[in-house]
């Protein structure tokens, strides 16, 4: 699985979690009562959708440098190519995740 790919299956993870969360977990003690409440509005989406494609990215970044010196430049062009697209593209990702909204 490329880097690429990885980056894509977090983000998609990351933007279904929370309303999987909201919808199913159990908090549990000392949680914060935040992690379990569904962002309301499209705009509070959006600002969570770029938190976590900038967290993607850090994680990324992080996976990058365990990787030999020959291709480490590479996975972090193509992360950061990653997380550009994925910017551009956030209000596309935010519909895919809340369609009724």
């Amino acid at each position: 699985m490329t880097i690429h790919n990885t980056l894509l299956a977090t983000l998609f993870a990351c933007s279904v979690a929370p309303l999987a969360l909201a919808q199913t977990a159990t908090p549990q003690p000392g949680d914060p009562q935040r992690w379990y409440q569904e962002d309301s509005t499209a705009q509070a989406q959006l600002r969570t959708l770029r938190k976590e494609i900038t967290a993607a990215l850090a994680e990324a970044k992080k996976a990058c440098r365990s990787e030999p010196s020959a291709t480490r430049a590479t996975c972090l062009k193509d992360a950061q190519d990653t997380y550009r697209q994925d910017m551009a593209n956030a209000e596309k990702l935010r519909v895919a995740a809340h369609p009724q909204q």
